[in-house]
């Protein structure tokens, strides 16, 4: 089974660059709207 985690810790890894990358590629105001979003639905805590 250590097999199956090595697996799922590259697939993260590769989610995140994937997001990484796209953040890039929007603007401040989509940005901010992102935010805004993932805040009210919890995904972000201060």
């Amino acid at each position: 089974m250590a097999h199956f985690g090595q697996d799922s810790d590259l697939r993260r890894d590769e989610l995140i660059r994937v997001i990484e990358h796209s953040l890039q590629l929007l603007t401040a105001a989509e940005l901010e709207a992102l935010y805004y979003d993932m805040l009210t639905k919890d995904y972000i805590r201060q």
